[in-house]
């Protein structure tokens, strides 16, 4: 288990170190999102937007990682949030997914990389610098396959070796 001091601290650390030490593997539940063709397109269904949405790498596996919290941590759709704007200096971004305590209380970040693509220090970065408008105590990156998360608490980062269940 790795306990970092402050945000700065963990960026430092994280270039020094190109590998997480807890890299958790996925195991998804048995129930698949539904997916669609139309007018030679494929779409994946989002239950927390409530709509049909072009199914990309990156999609696939934000909708599969929405299905692992509904269904193996219990997290309730009503707590989502997906693809929200956010503004980071002077620039507009997109976070992937954010689980929310309450209605208005964020409690856990979660940025998607397709499948390909490692999870590294730029990936927790990109959360990273997502999060300091958010303020959720949890990140979670994830590329489909593996995640790596990390607990804030009075700006120490913990990694974790497995996400809290929903209660």
């Amino acid at each position: 288990m790795l306990i970092f001091q402050g945000t700065w601290r963990l960026l430092y650390f994280i270039y020094l170190h190109t590998t997480f030490t807890s890299m958790i593997k996925i195991d998804y539940p048995l129930k698949k999102p539904a997916i669609k063709n139309e007018d030679g397109k494929e779409y994946i269904l989002c239950g927390v937007r409530k709509r049909w949405v072009v199914l990309s790498p990156e999609e696939w596996v934000r909708q599969n990682f929405i299905l692992y919290l509904t269904g193996i941590l219990h997290y309730p759709l009503s707590l989502m949030a997906v693809e929200k704007k956010i503004t980071i200096g002077q620039m507009q971004k997109r976070f992937d997914i954010v689980l929310y305590a309450t209605a208005t209380e964020p409690f856990m970040l979660v940025e998607c990389k397709e499948m390909n693509v490692a999870l590294g220090p730029a990936v927790l970065e990109q959360a990273m610098r997502y999060n300091i408008g958010i303020q959720a105590p949890y990140l979670v990156i994830s590329n489909g396959l593996y995640m790596a998360a990390f607990k804030n608490e009075a700006g120490q980062f913990t990694e974790l070796k497995s996400l809290p269940v929903f209660e």
